[in-house]
C-alpha cells in the first residue's frame, strides 16, 4: 500500500488556510464590536466608496474630516453614531484612531513634505 504525500500536504494546508481565516474574520468582528462601544466625539473611518461613504455619513448626521477613494474620516459629538451609520447603509466602519494613528487623519504626503520642508513651497 502506496501513500500519496500530497493528498496529506492538501489537506493540512486547507486547514491551515481555514485557521487563518476564521482568525481574521474574528478579529474583524471584535474590532467592528468595539466600535460600537466607542465614545461620542471619536473619528470614525469608513471604508467604502467616497460617494457612499459621504452620503452615510450626512444620513447620520456627521461631520466630515477627510476623505479619499476608500477611506472616509468621520465625526459627530452624538451618542449611536456608529450605529447610524451602519443603519444609512455603511459597508464597514472601523475606529479611525485605532485604524489611522492618533489624530484619525487620513496621511497627506504631500502636505507633509511641504511644511518640513520649506525649499517645497
Amino acid at each position: 500500500m502506496t501513500t500519496d504525500g500530497r493528498r496529506g500536504g492538501g489537506l493540512q494546508w486547507g486547514r491551515i488556510a481555514g485557521a487563518i481565516a476564521l482568525v481574521i474574520v474574528g478579529w474583524l468582528a471584535v474590532v467592528v464590536a468595539l466600535t460600537f462601544g466607542s465614545a461620542p466625539g471619536k473619528s470614525m473611518a469608513i471604508v467604502g466608496p467616497q460617494s457612499q461613504a459621504l452620503a452615510v455619513i450626512a444620513k447620520a448626521n456627521g461631520r466630515i474630516v477627510a476623505s479619499n477613494d476608500y477611506i472616509t474620516i468621520a465625526r459627530s459629538d452624538d451618542a449611536g453614531f456608529v450605529a447610524r451609520l451602519y443603519a444609512a447603509g455603511a459597508l464597514l466602519v472601523l475606529d479611525a484612531e485605532q485604524a489611522g494613528g492618533c489624530s484619525g487623519l487620513l496621511p497627506v504626503p504631500s502636505l507633509r513634505a511641504k511644511r518640513s520642508n520649506p525649499y517645497l513651497g
